[in-house]
């Protein structure tokens, strides 16, 4: 039952409006406007995490690669780049990296690694190389010198066989045989004349001794024609092979004339130069089968690692190209795959079939910032299948294999490129929130040893003097950096509060970057286009803009209360009952909304029944707080009585889930309420959770909670009598908006910071708390002794219902 209540005469006041937002006046920070300010360095708000990524940086051993711990907005990714771009100059210089073809094992394209600025230099020599050499191969095979030489061989070798006919043919003759051409080869037939052959009647009528004599003869004219019919192709092999040596002392000349210019000019490189002896040795051996290659130009599919003849095969793929300046790569991977990590071999359609060579090989980001920096982020990296296993087995091996998640999951029966790998030294720089380094640092044993620097960012400094007059020189920088126009003082005193704000501290200030600078850009749009700086009340604009854009289910809420559909008074008493304070985070934005809180007490065995854990809807923190909540009743009247009763707690119309313990200090005062059978007030809401003893502990969003009770109570109209009940612990937390102050100040709203449940008490009821004495004893009149009284009429109640349930069965 709710029943009007008079303001009691509390020894505890309110607190001053002073107290409730600690502002940051624009005389205090020296200037009239962000232009007359020097750019800061943002390292200098992590001075701690600086340190340690400096050190990483600075020890080049194996596993000194760095993770970079922050909260997202806390300008991570700013400050590593702004670091790594100025280390990029110190070190030694990176390499070139090229894959070239190998002569010897074709399917394995090896590695050549020069200095930083040579590599495209190579590449375009044998470029040129390539599209010269066709041509003076053409001139070497077609010049008359060459034709007139090979004509030569070939007449010789034609005389040879012809020779060899001849004399056959004259043995045969002296022996009566005729040798003859016929289309289908050679033939062996009887003479009867000097210039005429017999036919087979003529051969017939012979006599048989000399049809004998002419078989036995053409027998062994077939013999030895059979023998000169395999001399045959060995002469014309040795003929290809004379052939195939003059095209090579033909080429001799040209073609290490063109090797040697191209020597000259990588002299001081050892690998260069005995690639180019392999080239110049498979030129001159290829011969004039290169004549019949297609242009590299015309064809860049013609070759394949299966070893199809070609002079792309002398062609260079310049993997990583570095500046000849020296730097060292600063690489961001923003879409660590495995193949995007540790690179990849193309494949092209050539006559319906998947052919692949080693101009298709391309690099991953561990090759382009091999020599340097790759900067990855940790929840994109986690998240790509095979990306991180990948990472690991490159930097325990200190060098990158290109792999394919085909030859890793086995899908794949074709034989496949095997490109050498290539040794690998760099710094690898993960950015994550510090879930994934604590996540990775117990679940995977191999991560400390390859991660051993983390860099963990400060989410809040403190608020002094200095550190305001640094975030004055920080929104300068940022104002500059973004395109912004300068910040007036008062623009920036605003935006510091707002910092203290975001972190829920007074005397704190965010870290995160990326909301003051969206609050900025937002400022400058609303300020006129003739204005030339960014003024206070266009940052309180913005900040109002982001508000109203968040506040749609923060209004649902309250627009149910106002209408009746949730049950909330902020006038009367009620015994039982209070208002608790719970708060909602909803991605950017968070906001908080009065909810009833109800006890009630009945006979039992000293139980505390928390309604949410019973039908699951409590977490374990929140049944922790009620757990505590038996236990300070068991140390303030248990040892004067057994405890008689069974209490039951519950967040009305509440439908999901319960967390937290912020609630534990409202749920004791309408247990404690329920027990004495007092009314509490319910034009005041109570925030703050309770230990054993009764003191009352901070809790989090302080702000949000009081600005919710106040939202409803403007709503329905402030008189004077409410306010918010919030932890002492928790004043150095308040930066609450300028209508919550202004009507403080005004008198018509109240913040109490409490100490203890009894300071909680005295407010709720108006009564003295009644703290017991050393010999136990309640003040007359107190709320401890009305508990006291409850509990004893509880106790009287089970003993008499004891009794009587004892007679029935003794009847």
């Amino acid at each position: 039952m709710s029943t009007p209540m008079s303001t009691p005469m509390s020894p505890l006041p309110a607190l001053p409006p002073e107290r409730l937002h600690s502002a940051c006046p624009p005389s205090i920070l020296g200037f009239a406007s962000t232009a007359e300010l020097a750019d800061i360095d943002a390292g200098q708000l992590h001075p701690r995490a600086v340190e340690a990524i400096r050190l990483g940086l600075d020890i080049r051993d194996g596993g000194y690669n760095l993770f970079i711990l922050g909260e997202t907005g806390s300008g991570r990714h700013a400050l590593i780049d702004q670091l790594l771009t100025a280390e990029r100059a110190h070190g030694p210089a990176p390499a070139d990296w090229c894959y070239v073809w190998n002569f010897n094992h074709p399917s394995r394209p090896s590695v050549l690694r020069l200095p930083c600025g040579r590599g495209a230099a190579f590449r375009d020599h044998m470029q040129r190389f390539v599209e010269e050499l066709i041509p003076a191969i053409g001139a070497v095979f077609e010049s008359d010198d060459y034709r007139a030489r090979i004509g030569a061989l070939q007449e010789e070798a034609k005389q040879r066989e012809e020779e060899a006919l001849r004399t056959l043919g004259d043995e045969a003759r002296q022996r009566g045989v005729a040798l003859l051409r016929t289309p289908h080869g050679f033939a062996f037939v009887p003479m009867k004349g000097e210039d005429d052959t017999l036919g087979k009647e003529e051969f017939d009528q012979l006599p048989e001794a000399r049809q004998q004599e002419l078989g036995e003869h053409i027998k062994l004219l077939h013999d030895r024609m059979q023998q000169l019919m395999n001399e045959f192709p060995r002469w014309r092999r040795e003929l290809q092979k004379r052939v195939r040596e003059a095209g090579q002392e033909a080429l001799g000349t040209t073609v290490t004339h063109m090797i040697d210019e191209l020597k000259a000019r990588h002299t001081d490189l050892p690998a260069v130069l005995e690639h180019l002896d392999a080239v110049h040795r498979d030129v001159i051996a290829s011969g004039e089968s290169l004549r019949a290659a297609p242009h590299a130009d015309e064809d860049s599919e013609g070759v394949t690692y299966s070893g199809t003849i070609s002079v792309q095969r002398y062609q260079v793929n310049l993997l990583v190209e570095n500046p000849a300046t020296g730097a060292r790569p600063l690489v961001y991977e923003d879409h660590p795959t495995l193949q995007n990590l540790v690179g990849r071999i193309d494949h092209v359609v050539h006559m319906g079939t998947l052919v692949s060579n080693f101009t298709l090989i391309r690099a991953g980001a561990l090759h382009r910032a091999n020599g340097g920096f790759l900067v990855l982020d940790a929840l994109k990296l986690l998240t790509q299948p095979y990306a991180w296993e990948g990472l690991k087995r490159a930097l325990m091996a200190d060098k990158v294999r290109i792999e394919s998640l085909a030859e890793l999951v086995g899908v794949t029966g074709t034989v496949q490129l095997e490109p050498e790998p290539i040794p690998l030294g760099l710094k690898i720089v993960l950015v994550g929130e510090r879930m994934f380094y604590y996540l990775l640092s117990q679940l995977d044993p191999e991560f400390p040893a390859l991660f051993k620097i983390n860099a963990d960012l400060d989410s809040e400094v403190e608020r002094t003097p200095e550190s305001t007059a640094r975030y004055a020189s920080l929104f300068a920088t940022l104002a500059r950096r973004q395109g912004l126009r300068p910040l007036s003082a008062a623009a920036v005193a605003r935006l510091i509060e707002h910092a203290a704000r975001l972190v829920g501290d007074a005397e704190r200030l965010s870290t995160r970057t990326r909301p003051l600078v969206d609050r900025m850009h937002e400022a400058g749009h609303f300020a006129a286009a003739g204005s030339m700086l960014i003024e206070r009340e266009h940052v309180e604009a913005a900040l109002e803009a982001h508000h109203r854009r968040n506040e749609r289910i923060g209004r649902q809420y309250l627009d149910a209360i106002l209408r009746g559909q949730m049950l909330v008074d902020t006038a009367g008493s009620h015994i039982g009952q209070v208002n608790g304070l719970a708060v909602v985070q909803l991605g950017e934005s968070s906001f908080a909304h009065p909810v009833r809180i109800t006890a009630t007490v009945r006979v039992g065995e000293g139980e505390v029944i928390d309604i949410e854990r019973e039908v699951r809807l409590a977490g374990p923190i929140h049944s922790k707080g009620v757990l505590i909540l038996s236990s300070f009743l068991a140390a303030r009247f248990g040892w004067l009585m057994p405890l008689s009763l069974k209490a039951s707690l519950v967040f009305e119309q509440s439908y999901g889930g319960v967390e937290g313990d912020s609630a534990s200090l409202a749920e004791l005062a309408a247990l404690l309420s329920a027990l004495a059978r007092t009314p509490l007030r319910q034009s005041l809401a109570v925030t703050g959770s309770v230990n054993q003893y009764g003191v009352v502990q901070p809790v989090g969003g302080i702000n949000e909670k009081i600005e919710g009770f106040f939202a409803l109570c403007k709503a329905r109209g402030l008189d004077g009598e409410q306010g918010v009940l919030i932890p002492r612990a928790n004043v150095c937390n308040l930066m609450l908006h300028a209508d919550v102050v202004e009507a403080v100040r005004a008198g018509q709203f109240h913040v109490w910071a409490v100490a203890d449940i009894d300071e909680a008490l005295e407010l709720l009821t108006g009564l003295p708390a009644g703290t017991p004495g050393e010999d136990g004893t309640m003040a007359e009149g107190s709320l401890s002794q009305r508990a006291l009284s409850g509990l004893q009429k509880l106790a009287r109640m089970r003993r008499d219902a004891g009794r009587h349930t004892g007679k029935g069965r003794r009847s």
